[in-house]
């Protein structure tokens, strides 16, 4: 969890816990008189740093999926292209992915260093109008492996938020790793002072990844995360040939439109599963711009339109509330 200290000892109970200082768990820790004084339970001061620094950002987007292999990253690099297809629309896109970080490959900047400046990191810019940062750019080599446990994961996801020099940025696209982990529960805590726009949640249409997304929705529920819609991706096969249609993974109970009717969620739309898209991430292209007739392009161009208009909306009701 985000309060976590990184010297804390392995089933540390979170600073913020009642049982903070006072389990088993917490004897010979350096923290244990901190923690039981009460004075560690004070809001980390980086959540209001990160307000002020996330003040610069006017829509925030974190991009969740249930499971992991559902061309969640993928989505998330064609939502980014697909806004920044706009030249007056600044772009943000943010790999939170610590374990898995996809992202630079996909953008086509993998093997980019990040420099370091007075007003912080820069990001690396695929376009003038989009930016990219990510643990990838971080590695001595791309083969590396991030062995970290909890604590140093969120102290990173805390200096992406905060030390990131973005600028002026109209859309800030946040790629998260699978599930409900440490990660998800960091950054909700650390954006928990400035508004957020909300979820996108991604799936395949089969019951066994929609099982994995009701969860991901309890999640969002339970830390009041605002949920833009949810995105079924692979939604069935176009041949690039014929355009005709095949359904690889079948909607065994109805897929992501019945889901989100039944729990009254809002439903963004399918993307059908095109092998151009995998080809295109895997040379770092946009496939927006590759293949701009395809049926898969249309369909993100028509979520792209739906999402934009949900953050329209929610910035006038947040300063209506003002």
């Amino acid at each position: 969890m985000a309060d976590v200290p990184s010297n804390a000892p392995a089933h540390c109970p979170g600073t913020a816990s009642e049982d903070a200082g006072k389990v088993s768990a917490c004897q010979g820790c350096p923290n244990q008189a901190l923690c039981a004084s009460g004075a560690s339970k004070a809001p980390d001061p980086a959540i209001q740093e990160i307000k002020e620094k996330m003040m610069s950002v006017k829509h925030k987007i974190l991009v969740l999926s249930g499971k992991g292999g559902v061309g969640k990253s993928t989505v998330s690099a064609h939502l980014a292209h697909g806004i920044a297809s706009d030249d007056t629309k600044q772009v943000a896109l943010l790999d939170v992915d610590i374990c898995g970080p996809s992202i630079p490959k996909m953008m086509g900047v993998e093997g980019e260093q990040v420099h370091q400046s007075g007003s912080g990191w820069s990001p690396v810019y695929v376009e003038e109008n989009l930016g990219v940062m990510s643990v990838g750019f971080l590695l001595s080599s791309l083969d590396d492996a991030i062995i970290w446990r909890g604590p140093k994961k969120n102290g990173l996801i805390k200096q992406f938020l905060r030390d990131v020099d973005w600028g002026e940025v109209d859309y800030l696209i946040v790629d998260t790793p699978p599930g409900t982990s440490d990660e998800h529960l960091s950054i909700v805590q650390y954006l928990s002072a400035t508004p957020v726009d909300g979820a996108v949640i991604i799936t395949t249409p089969q019951e066994v990844s929609l099982q994995d997304v009701r969860k991901e929705i309890n999640f969002c529920q339970k830390v009041k995360l605002p949920i833009i819609g949810v995105i079924e991706n692979m939604s069935g096969f176009v041949c690039p040939k014929c355009q005709h249609e095949s359904q690889i993974f079948p909607p065994t109970t109805g897929g992501a439109m019945k889901m989100c009717k039944d729990l009254n969620i809002p439903f963004l739309g399918k993307v059908p599963l095109d092998p151009r898209i995998g080809k295109s991430c895997d040379e770092g292209k946009s496939f927006l711009s590759e293949i701009p007739d395809s049926p898969a392009c249309v369909a993100y161009k028509d979520i792209v339109k739906r999402i934009q208009e949900h953050c329209d909306t929610h910035s006038s009701e947040v300063e209506k509330n003002a």
